[in-house]
């Protein structure tokens, strides 16, 4: 068992329009402290948003933690857990049917940040009713009203 900090996580991103205005929600908990996050863009995509909430939770941590990262998103998850970013890194962000691996500049980051703390991903379905990640969704959707009219 790790000795470093254990640190819970939840993130969420959604998008109105693909691409659109968009934005993020996240969750930190740490024993009894919680600190919740949002943003957004003006003109993103719901991946995006997804990879964002997951950068800027990290981003959070002023030292190497142990993290349990929940999220909705399987493009994120898959991405990690499945070793597709790192595949995709390494091949100079060309996926294996030779197409561009999209977001590489957040892909990137996220993998920086995954070497810096020790980063066990859990997927949960969406808009299931999962606590904290209806409340990821509320902090995105609300995100978005900053970028639209």
């Amino acid at each position: 068992m790790s000795e470093k900090p254990h640190v819970r996580i939840w993130t969420d991103g959604a998008c109105s329009g693909n691409p659109g205005p968009g934005g993020w929600g996240a969750i930190l908990r740490f024993g009894k402290h919680e600190k919740e996050l949002s943003g957004g863009a003006a003109q993103t995509t719901n991946n995006r948003m997804e990879l964002t909430a997951c950068i800027s939770a990290l981003e959070q941590l002023n030292k190497p933690c142990r993290v349990t990262l929940t999220t909705d998103s399987q493009y994120v998850s898959n991405g990690i857990v499945k070793g597709w970013a790192k595949s995709w890194r390494a091949n100079g962000w060309v996926k294996r049917d030779k197409s561009p691996a999209l977001n590489p500049e957040l892909w990137e980051r996220l993998l920086e940040l995954c070497e810096l703390h020790e980063v066990e991903f859990i997927w949960v379905r969406g808009h299931a009713g999962h606590p904290e990640n209806e409340r990821c969704d509320s902090l995105a959707v609300r995100a978005i009203r900053n970028y639209t009219h």
